[in-house]
């Protein structure tokens, strides 16, 4: 029985170094990208994407926002949902044209930023959401690799607009 046990205990230590191994050597960086054309203004999108207070209200991954501030003066905001809190600062803010938001918190085991462009197109507005995040725990790679799409949470972000939108 105790030989049957140590061999499973060695058993798991060893698959979890082989993932961590096969972690180590996947890019630690992800690129996605998605556009939806919705029939609305560049001014209201851009008011949906920019009013991060609203977001618990439209937004069916967030739970609550918490608006913070900093010593440089950009806008910096704590945003709940099922992953937990995360802070974000706003790098770029261009009205109706273009959003960068960054992951601002070193706890977390993941990070990276989005790139949200509004766009003018015939019928209403384009919005192209790129995230480009990276994963820095190699096990947690493998998991995302597997069993994650980096393009999830975009895409649950656009239908959400789109209902806010209407």
């Amino acid at each position: 029985m105790v030989k049957w046990v140590l061999f499973v205990v060695v058993g798991l230590i060893v698959l979890v170094g082989v993932v961590a191994l096969i972690g180590m050597l996947l890019p630690k960086g992800h690129r996605a990208s998605r556009a939806v054309v919705y029939s609305a203004t560049p001014d209201a999108v851009f008011a949906a994407i920019s009013d991060f207070a609203t977001f618990p209200q439209w937004r069916s991954d967030v739970t609550a926002v918490e608006i913070l501030s900093n010593d440089a003066g950009l806008t910096r905001f704590r945003e709940v949902g099922r992953n937990g809190a995360v802070i974000y600062t706003v790098e770029v803010r261009e009205p109706a044209s273009r959003l960068v938001t960054r992951i601002d918190d070193p706890s977390q085991p993941f990070g990276g930023s989005w790139t949200l462009l509004v766009r003018p197109v015939a019928g209403g507005t384009e919005l192209t959401i790129t995230e480009e995040g990276e994963i820095y725990n190699p096990i947690f790679r493998v998991m995302s690799k597997l069993f994650f799409s980096p393009d999830t949470t975009i895409d649950t972000y656009q239908a959400d607009l789109r209902k806010r939108l209407g």
